[in-house]
């Protein structure tokens, strides 16, 4: 009696319709995920760059969620147009509660094929600036620099930022067409030093320490300006003379790469003050320091004490 009832429970499944594909759906998922889990370690033997591995897993897990899309609108083809009316009805009310997630899937679309940025380029979106680490389809993963570390250096905190923020805001790309950047120091040189030789010892300390940045980004350039519709700026350092009250300033603009902003300046300051000190006392650099040249005439008088 109860051998009968099972087969029949059995014939039950596998004769009905929807439960029968429900479970040749739950069936397919599976060996799918296993095969994605499969390929997934089958290919990581044979790609060693940590890059390239990133670019792989993604791949093969969208290859994953296509391969099940695709299943299940082959198991269920003869209900689609059960389906699409369901879908029609409530497609309104869906559109309004995950508007959010439709356009995070919309920005992630949009960052993919549009090429707005990738993983390791250096980003400013939704006000956070640092290197995006991780794409998602809802959200941007972003190691964060700055705040209270000064120079463009790693902060320790991770930011996911939601991909509609792409069209709300504007996305800053500090690596995508041109990687790098132009910079300015400025060395204060006091009244009386010779100003055409501090020119010229600046100068070469700025071709000798970014003379091969200026090379590789003018190829950049080029680049740039055969693509946009922007002027044929110089890539090579420019130095400039104002002055103010208190000293001659000299502005150093010179073009360096965008992680080396902060090593660049620390190598430049460190020759110039050496070149400073080297040149006999022909350049001298100035600081706020106030020097009394001459005081006004002090008038003392005394009044000699009245004695009976």
């Amino acid at each position: 009696m109860e051998e009968q009832i099972l087969n029949e429970q059995l014939h039950y499944l596998m004769t009905h319709t929807s439960i029968h594909k429900i479970l040749i759906a739950i069936v397919g998922i599976t060996v799918i995920f296993f095969f994605a889990t499969g390929l997934r370690k089958s290919v990581q033997r044979y790609v060693r760059d940590h890059s390239n591995w990133y670019k792989t897993r993604k791949s093969i897990n969208i290859f994953g969620y296509v391969l099940a899309g695709i299943f299940l609108v082959v198991l269920y083809s003869d209900k689609l147009g059960g389906i699409t009316v369901v879908l029609g009805v409530a497609s309104a009310g869906i559109a309004f509660s995950l508007r959010e997630v439709i356009a995070s899937v919309a920005g992630w679309l949009t960052i993919i094929v549009g090429g707005m940025f990738k993983t390791g380029d250096r980003v400013q979106l939704g006000g956070v600036t640092g290197d995006v680490i991780d794409l998602g389809i809802l959200r941007t993963t972003i190691m964060e620099t700055g705040r209270w570390v000064n120079g463009d250096l790693y902060n320790g905190r991770i930011v996911k930022i939601a991909n509609s923020f792409v069209f709300t805001e504007p996305v800053y790309n500090y690596s995508t067409d041109f990687p790098f950047l132009w910079d300015e120091i400025t060395i204060p040189v006091k009244f009386g030093s010779d100003y055409t030789f501090a020119r010229e010892l600046i100068n070469r300390v700025a071709f000798e320490k970014t003379g091969a940045y200026s090379d590789h980004a003018q190829e950049h350039w080029e680049t740039m300006v055969r693509k946009f519709n922007i002027e044929d700026a110089t890539t090579k350092p420019l130095v400039t003379l104002a002055v103010n009250d208190n000293w001659v300033e000299f502005t150093l603009r010179y073009v360096v790469e965008y992680k080396k902003r902060r090593i660049m300046k620390d190598e430049l300051f460190t020759k110039i003050l050496e070149e400073i000190e080297n040149s006999s006392g022909k350049v001298q650099l100035a600081s706020a320091t106030f020097e009394v040249v001459s005081t006004p005439p002090l008038n003392v008088k005394f009044e000699e004490e009245k004695t009976d």
